[in-house]
């Protein structure tokens, strides 16, 4: 949902401030994902490999 009431018409703050370019670049960087979603994904993962061994 947007802030404003025009139609196809958003605003970001996160994005004019340049925490999601940062957020990408230390992601890439690192390959540790910020994302709530990424980070089960790779948790998950560790836990499915520690169990059955590596693929």
């Amino acid at each position: 949902m947007s802030n404003t009431k025009i139609p196809g018409l958003s605003f970001s703050l996160k994005r004019a401030l340049g925490i999601t370019a940062l957020k990408r670049r230390f992601t890439k960087a690192t390959g540790i994902p910020t994302t709530k979603a990424g980070i089960e994904r790779k948790v998950g993962e560790a836990v499915i490999d520690k169990i059955f061994g590596k693929k």
